[in-house]
């Protein structure tokens, strides 16, 4: 389940809970909506950790290529030429 089943869930439940007048018969709906608030708020807890956990940023490790060419100075043309 994501952010969004558990932001569903606490949805749910919040209207269940405050929002409903219904009587069912051998059903709290209360506690239902409790339910599933607390489920869901735990959802987010949880996937946040998670998240959190997989945000660990490793810098790229890309070779230096050093593509100049090396001249040695010999004393008789100063580095330059063969």
């Amino acid at each position: 389940m994501g952010l969004g089943g558990c932001i569903i869930l606490i949805a749910v439940g919040a209207i269940l809970t405050f929002a409903t007048d219904w009587d069912m018969q051998g059903v709290n709906l209360d506690l239902v909506g409790v339910i599933f608030m607390v489920v869901g708020l735990i959802g987010v807890a949880t996937f946040s950790s998670i998240a959190r956990r997989r945000r660990v940023v490793v810098p790229p490790t890309t070779p230096v290529v050093d593509d100049r060419s090396h001249h040695t100075r010999d004393g008789y043309n100063n580095g330059y030429g063969a």
